[in-house]
């Protein structure tokens, strides 16, 4: 009887601290932009501003052949939407649109094209603006692809021994090779650790900074509720917001969903409890918000970004970065994300790194707890 009379005491007292912070959260504009409506602004700017997809690359096309294989090697340019041709007379203009800037590729047929296709040993020079390095790359991929396809759709190909190999290629899991589905989840993991560490250290070195927990800890509130009293509207607005990116990603971007949703959401959810306990570790260790504020920039966006595998493959990293990644949260919940929106619930992956995810939420919830009974005492 007596620990159930307990219990409904700690939960009414932890009820009303929560509706305190929700009053509280809702009062004060700055955290709901920042908590919900940012996150959903940063998915339209990146999903439709950010994308590795070339598009319409203006090209300078010259033709030093007039015979009709050496126009319709060019003519795939035409019907492309990943280049704007402009016909030139000669190869000294081409190269004078390329030095303005005003072509970022030279696409030549030289004079004798038609006679050596005839010898199945024909040539075409195609000339790529160095500056934009990852435009180059994917300029030259797409050029080579259209003239092997049109080299293979003349039968010209006398010149290729017999039983010669030819690649088919296929891209499982994102067939038209959409950037914006490799970035969105990458997004969703941006959002919760904004949520999360950024805004929960800053809000809760504010209330040190005033302090509110030392009022509150002379009262007959235990610590642990305290602490769930303060961080659950958090959570709620991090969900909140995932939640709104996540229907963004689905529908304007046609973001497949392959695996579970309730996995996702599940996930998610044990993603922003580590984020949520590692802003109160930030926080009873600075009691400041500006320091805060840095810390929490420097623990959590910088691996956010640069180690999580959101920008770049870790498979082609170094080795120690490849190691120094396993350190941080972000990246087991990426991996996870990926997974169950491109390719599936794959169990193997989903048991690791959930396992790995509610290690760092035990750790950083039971450091936090302690940080803060030792600033008490």
């Amino acid at each position: 009887m007596s620990m159930g009379r307990d219990a409904r005491a700690s939960l009414r007292r932890l009820g009303a601290l929560t509706k305190k912070e929700f009053l509280q959260l809702v009062r004060d504009r700055s955290t709901i932009l920042m908590g919900v409506v940012l996150p959903l602004v940063l998915v339209l700017l990146i999903g439709f501003g950010m994308s590795l997809d070339v598009r319409d690359v203006p090209t300078a096309v010259v033709l030093e052949d007039d015979a009709p294989s050496a126009r319709e090697a060019a003519r795939f340019l035409d019907g492309s939407v990943y280049f704007s041709p402009r016909y030139v007379r000669s190869m000294e203009e081409a190269e004078a649109l390329l030095l303005r800037h005003e072509a970022d590729a030279i696409f030549c047929v030289p004079p004798d094209f038609s006679a050596e296709l005839a010898r199945g040993e024909a040539k075409v020079q195609l000339i790529l603006n160095g500056v934009e390095a990852t435009t180059a790359m994917s300029v030259s991929r797409y050029v080579e692809a259209a003239v092997l396809t049109y080299a293979a759709g003349q039968h010209r190909l006398a010149a290729m021994p017999n039983g010669a190999v030819q690649v088919e290629g296929r891209i499982w899991f994102n067939d038209a090779n959409t950037s914006t589905w490799f970035y969105v989840p990458g997004i969703l993991m941006l959002v919760l650790t904004m949520s999360g560490v950024f805004l929960t250290s800053v809000v809760m070195a504010r209330e040190w900074e005033r302090g509110t927990f030392e009022s509150l800890f002379v009262t007959p509130v235990r610590i642990y509720e305290i602490i769930l009293g303060k961080v659950l509207p958090y959570f709620v607005t991090a969900m909140l917001g995932m939640f709104l990116c996540l229907m963004a990603g689905h529908f304007l971007y046609a973001l497949p969903m392959r695996g579970s949703m309730a996995l996702i959401l599940l996930v998610s959810m044990l993603y922003i409890v580590v984020a949520l306990s590692l802003g109160l570790v930030i926080s009873a260790v600075t009691k400041n918000q500006y320091v805060a504020c840095q810390i929490s920039s420097l623990v959590s966006f910088l691996p956010s970004v640069m180690l999580s595998g959101y920008l770049f493959d870790l498979h082609s990293e170094p080795l120690a970065i490849r190691v120094i990644s396993r350190l941080f949260p972000t990246t087991y919940y990426l991996q996870l994300m990926k997974s169950l929106f491109l390719s599936g619930d794959y169990w193997p992956l989903i048991a690791r790194n959930g396992l790995v995810l509610a290690a760092f939420a035990a750790g950083f919830a039971a450091l936090a707890l302690h940080l803060t009974r030792k600033k008490v005492a």
